[in-house]
């Protein structure tokens, strides 16, 4: 019995089980060298106060184990989210990279769409799948504003732009797009509902246009008007939510280990009081109230404080 409390007292770790038994051991041992000492009175010791702290501990110790089982499957099922999400399709790095292969599909498109213009064809100027990047990227990458906005920034005036069959474009912009050489960088992404439009900054000038996929339009854009938007945050949706199981997961590991040895507050002041009886030097005399301590420690395995 005295070794299931041991191995009890190296599980919590906790001084006073420690305390109670080697004091249990100092009492055993104080029956075995005194042969004159009534040994029930041992087996008493043993039956009421012994076993009861150790079916005490053992529900404490069930318990937390229990918890700390559901702990472990949240940071398992954790980090399964975590590998759906941290799919390189869809990454910040890899958004970097397509948007560059994006603004080499616009800037092609539109050197095409000024030659079908000058020449009047009747070719297609778009590149092929152009809009397949806005698709992809606009849920997680792309800063959301309001439809009002949307539609100041779409905008135009029929006399104002250049129209065939499959692109729309601001007469100013050509030409400023000519003087350029047809040279521009993605500079954001916005979308407002299913709406969605792609901005682009000259490389050698700070002005700006932008690209309406769903009807191939083409027109300049004040970049004043989306000033208000924080492009500090850059992160995706999935990234913002895999750092955030990241730094969850961590944190529940750390409390897994505290949990592991949680006892409470209680509980730990009953064992403090009982490590007091067992310790008076007339304990012997008063072995009886080893048994009002003894139930107490039973009723704490009824009480919902375990």
């Amino acid at each position: 019995m005295l070794s299931k409390l041991q191995l009890l007292s190296v599980f919590f770790g906790d001084d006073v089980i420690y305390k109670i038994y080697l004091r249990s051991q100092v009492i055993h041992k104080l029956f075995e060298t005194n042969p004159e000492l009534d040994v029930n009175k041992l087996d008493l010791f043993h039956l009421q106060f012994t076993q009861s702290l150790i079916d005490l501990l053992r529900k404490i110790k069930k318990n937390n184990e229990s918890n700390i089982s559901l702990v472990f499957d949240e940071i398992q099922i954790n980090k399964e989210l975590i590998d759906k999400l941290n799919d390189p399709f869809y990454t910040e790095a890899n958004f970097n990279l397509e948007k560059q292969r994006q603004a080499l599909k616009v800037n092609l498109s539109l050197r095409k769409l000024f030659q079908v213009l000058s020449d009047n064809l009747t070719d297609n100027p778009l590149s092929k799948n152009i809009n397949a990047f806005s698709s992809r990227f606009a849920a997680d990458f792309f800063y959301t504003i309001t439809p009002e906005l949307l539609d100041e920034l779409t905008a135009y005036n029929n006399k104002d732009v250049y129209t065939d069959e499959y692109a729309t474009i601001q007469r100013k912009l050509m030409g400023v797009l000519c003087k350029y050489d047809f040279k521009a960088e993605f500079y954001c992404g916005l979308k407002s509902g299913n709406q969605i439009i792609e901005v682009y900054k000259f490389m050698n000038a700070d002005r700006y246009f932008l690209y309406s996929p769903s009807d191939s339009l083409f027109v300049f854009l004040d970049v004043a008007k989306i000033a208000n938007i924080d492009f500090s945050t850059n992160l995706s949706k999935k990234e913002k939510l895999m750092h955030e199981l990241k730094d969850k997961n961590d944190k529940l590991e750390g409390n897994a280990a505290a949990m592991k040895s949680f006892m409470p507050p209680e509980i730990k002041n009953l064992l403090a009081d009982d490590y007091k009886k067992i310790s008076d030097i007339n304990f012997l005399e008063n072995i009886s109230n080893i048994d009002v301590q003894a139930n107490i420690l039973k009723s704490m395995l009824n009480t919902d404080l375990i």
